[in-house]
């Protein structure tokens, strides 16, 4: 008799929505992690001193939000299993060391005020950009949260028309282009050429320029959702959904093989030698590089094209700091108020700066300009720290493989200490108030996930070679793994890409039609 129906390999939040799915399906579900805590990229731990929770790697949930997993609470994660959000009115904002701010509001009309005072005429295409975004929103969401369409199909459906002409120009183009379009002053162009570094890339990038009516739609629909108590307050629901379905999960077990009984997924070996067998299948986050090596019986072709795939030359670097105030910005809103976002850009003097920071980090060299962003969630979250006291999550781009030879284990406090030091030029009480600080290098990504593989937080790098069903590989972007069946796939190699999507809810259709399972028919 098998151990368990479904085998999930990693407790990723993508993992988990998929078990959590199956689960609900009535499927038994043993879920396997490697690291003493859960949730991967999603999750909240005490790294400085006790009572200060910070967020290690996501810290806001943005695209999640318009994932039926949680805007129809297909799971009861909210109404069952008390996961919470707040969604604070200004998602995102820029910081000039001139002072200068530009805050991005859910409300439209209130952040074309805010560019108003750059240039009217920049305010008035705002709006229209707005605009633009709502409308494209619905069709961009239908593709985000199931299986992604054939690459042909696709093309051949935009073409169509000429509202799909238009996103697949949108698409093939730069930000860099794009904001040379539509804006005249070069702090807007900034502010919204820095959205394409939270997607790790350059604004001079092709084929980034969509990214920003994403990130706009996504931000006045929803906004930016700060979950209550710490990101892992999302790992916390679906774990507690998985067991309360009967399922189990795991901390301190390292898969170190997929096996098979000839044909199909069958089970998994461990590091130390123990066996576990499924009767239905498996679901692993495993990284393309790594594929081969943990499936001995993948096709060889399928595992050369697996390894090929191109991670992004900007790793992250974070880091978290306990505060013994709220962080005091030199810079005050227009109405003399202390500033409140989510997401704090810290930003530049010039655009050009920008621009040239992503060209050293293509050829392996450190920006001789900072990019440093910062959040500090309990203005939003009180319940994150002790009463008085604050905590930041900062961060910058880096190689992965220092030019310098030096080890990133050792060097990473000098690094750290030069990004607060940039810190301090925005923030009156930095460094003063720093009780005590963690900082993780790539290399410490990696260590935490391997789906972060050389530092990459989305797993591989987001081109369009690498993007829809062709992301990380044709063969692979299905989520099922050919030659071997009953293998599926989840991770932000994987469609739609990394950050907070849910994604997972895709591999559990995949893994449902395989099953006989009538998807719309879970129900938690």
């Amino acid at each position: 008799m098998a151990d368990a129906d479904i085998i999930i390999i990693g407790s990723g939040h993508n993992g988990l929505v998929a078990g959590a799915y199956l689960a609900c399906a009535g499927k038994s579900v043993l879920v396997l992690e490697r690291n003493q805590w859960h949730g991967g990229g999603v999750v909240s731990r005490e790294l400085t001193h006790p009572g200060f929770c910070h967020d290690q790697h996501s810290m806001s949930h943005i695209f999640i939000q318009g994932n039926p997993l949680l805007l129809n609470d297909d799971l009861g994660l909210k109404s069952k299993y008390g996961l919470k959000y707040v969604f604070p009115d200004v998602p995102m904002m820029s910081v000039w060391e001139d002072g200068t701010t530009l805050p991005l509001h859910r409300d439209p009309a209130k952040s074309a005020e805010a560019i108003r005072h750059f240039s009217e005429k920049d305010a008035n295409t705002f709006l229209e950009m707005s605009r633009q975004a709502a409308e494209w929103l619905p069709m961009i969401m239908a593709g985000l949260y199931s299986p992604p369409m054939p690459l042909g199909a696709q093309t051949a459906m935009m073409d169509q028309s000429s509202e799909g002409q238009e996103i697949m120009r949108t698409m093939g183009v730069s930000t860099f282009d794009l904001m040379e379009e539509l804006f005249e002053h070069d702090k807007v162009k900034a502010h919204f050429g820095r959205v394409a570094g939270e997607n790790l890339v350059s604004p001079d990038e092709k084929a980034t320029g969509i990214g920003a009516y994403v990130f706009l739609g996504f931000l006045e629909k929803f906004g930016f959702g700060v979950p209550v108590g710490g990101s892992g307050s999302l790992t916390n629901a679906l774990i507690a959904c998985i067991e309360d379905h009967g399922g189990q999960v795991r901390a301190g077990c390292e898969v170190r093989e997929v096996f098979t009984d000839g044909e199909k997924a069958a089970g998994v070996v461990l590091d130390n030698g123990e066996r576990i067998s499924c009767a239905d299948g498996i679901i692993g986050a495993l990284h393309p590089h790594i594929l081969p090596d943990i499936v001995p019986s993948l096709p060889a072709e399928v595992g050369r094209k697996a390894k090929r795939t191109h991670i992004t030359e900007a790793a992250c670097f974070t880091v978290h700091a306990a505060l013994d105030a709220p962080m005091k910005f030199k810079a005050k809103r227009a109405d003399g108020q202390d500033l409140s976002a989510v997401m704090y850009e810290l930003m530049p003097a010039e655009y050009e700066d920008m621009r040239r920071a992503f060209d050293e980090l293509r050829y392996g060299n450190f920006s001789s300009t900072p990019l440093v962003g910062v959040g500090q969630l309990p203005q939003h979250d009180p319940s994150r720290c002790p009463e008085g006291k604050s905590i930041f999550h900062a961060w910058d781009y880096v190689p992965y493989k220092r030019k310098d030879g030096r080890d990133w284990d050792e060097a990473k406090g000098e690094f750290a200490e030069k990004m607060i030091a940039r810190m301090s030029d925005f923030i009156e009480n930095v460094p003063d108030d720093i009780l005590g600080y963690h900082c993780d290098s790539p290399v410490d990504m990696e260590r935490t996930s391997p789906s972060f593989y050389r530092g990459d937080l989305h797993g591989i790098a987001t081109t369009t070679y690498q993007s829809g069903s062709h992301r990380p590989t044709p063969d692979l972007g299905q989520y099922r793994v050919p030659g071997v069946d009953r293998l599926y796939l989840v991770g932000p190699f994987q469609h739609p890409g990394g950050g907070v999507f849910g994604a997972g809810r895709a591999t559990a259709m995949v893994m449902a039609e395989d099953l006989g399972i009538d998807f719309d028919e879970i129900a938690p």
